[in-house]
């Protein structure tokens, strides 16, 4: 009887000590084993920025085309962001006796037209199809434009096309139908015209474009120490605002690159350095990337200089524009900023498997006030950290989808 109240006894303590130890171990894990399953972040795929909005004007590498005669007022042999080779003609400017002889063209177009439809001639033609399909989308286009000179752009265009649909149908008519006598009549009024104009060759290859601003001497792109903000703020332009096409000149554009020239003044401008490679974005919404080439301080701001290989010819109509500069921009793996924490200078989230608390170390990237981008260690990154091989074997990786603890 006294031995079997000793065992019982022995029994009892047995039993008190391992409670006690389970009790012990439940309070002092409590945080790790049970976590409120609503407390959890989902690891997705996205991307942080840091960008400002800023104002620029576009410089560029300009050759400015002027002859003698432009007075009389030109036409445009080229179309306005038309690329052209060296001694190309890009212009040229009216003679004196030119208007009679464009009526005279008109009427022989008019003519010619008439023919082929009266006539049901059928002149397939790669060409003529192409013209014809020009003139219809240039007439489409004009439906919603309400700028005058918008309007008086495109008529020019179809009037070109028309013109060159004539020459074409001419030319592909029997040599003994009154059609190629007519086109025949018409070239001779043209050479005429040649042969009485100044014509303007382009002295190097780039694009051509009629929009002359006076700038162009002004804002030059082989050195950058002329740049200051009194002097960009005294040309007074809009930003957005189109420049005119002129009546009197021309130019070749290098549209190759161009320049963004912009006085900033914000903390992260202050920390760029010639050299470094950032990221524009336009107002039509294209990035592009773009490197910074010249740095001027000034008392309270900086001006900055971008040069970008990209989308030269949509900045054609443009001088100052608005833009977003992104100084960094990365993507991966993101996470909130609640989900880490940091051991030993190294930083980790945790994750719940099958309820005990796993603790995967990570490298940020880059973070903001709410989100990071992170990524996984490499094996010899996690063995310089210090990690055993026996750890690095068990450690797991973070992945898409994970749910991770939300703290």
């Amino acid at each position: 009887m006294k031995e079997t109240q000793v065992r019982a006894s022995k029994i009892k303590i047995i039993i008190t000590v391992i409670f006690m130890a389970v009790v012990i171990i439940l309070v002092t894990n409590s945080t790790k084993i049970f976590k409120n399953p609503t407390d959890i972040y989902v690891v997705s795929n996205g991307s942080l920025s840091d960008e400002e909005m800023s104002e620029g004007y576009i410089i560029r590498d300009e050759t400015v085309l002027q002859g003698e005669n432009y007075k009389n007022g030109m036409v445009q042999v080229l179309s306005d962001g038309e690329r052209v080779a060296k001694s190309e003609i890009v212009f040229r400017y009216y003679s004196n006796s030119e208007e009679s002889i464009l009526n005279e063209i008109a009427k022989l177009d008019e003519e010619i037209s008439e023919i082929i439809e009266n006539s049901g001639m059928n002149l397939p033609s790669s060409d003529i199809i192409s013209i014809e399909k020009q003139i219809e989308t240039t007439v489409d286009s004009m439906y919603d434009v309400n700028y005058l000179q918008k309007i008086q752009e495109n008529k020019n265009k179809i009037e070109a096309y028309i013109s060159k649909k004539a020459q074409i149908t001419g030319t592909l008519s029997p040599s003994d139908s009154y059609v190629k006598q007519l086109t025949d009549k018409r070239n001779e009024l043209e050479k005429e015209i040649e042969n009485g104009s100044e014509i303007m060759y382009a002295p190097i290859s780039g694009m051509a474009s009629y929009r002359v601003d006076g700038l162009e001497n002004i804002l030059l792109s082989d050195n950058f120490d002329y740049l200051s903000t009194e002097l960009l703020n005294s040309f007074d332009l809009k930003v957005g605002a189109v420049v005119p096409l002129s009546s009197e000149k021309g130019k070749i554009v290098n549209n190759f690159e161009c320049y963004i020239a912009t006085p900033i003044n914000s903390e992260k401008s202050m920390l760029a350095k010639v050299g470094d490679k950032i990221t524009l974005r336009l107002s039509n919404s294209d990035e592009v990337e773009a490197e910074i080439v010249y740095i001027k301080e000034e008392n309270e701001n900086r001006i900055i200089v971008f040069k970008i290989q990209e989308d030269v010819s949509e900045l054609i109509e443009y001088r100052k524009i608005s833009f977003d500069i992104i100084w960094w921009k990365y993507s991966g793996l993101k996470i909130s900023n609640a989900c880490l924490n940091e051991e030993n200078n190294i930083s980790y989230v945790e994750k719940n498997e099958t309820g005990f608390i796993e603790k995967i170390p990570i490298k940020v990237l880059r973070q903001n006030d709410t989100y990071s981008i992170v990524e996984n260690y490499s094996n010899d990154e996690l063995a310089q950290l210090g990690y055993s091989e026996e750890e690095i074997d068990n450690i797991t990786k973070i992945k898409l989808y994970d749910e991770i603890i939300l703290h």
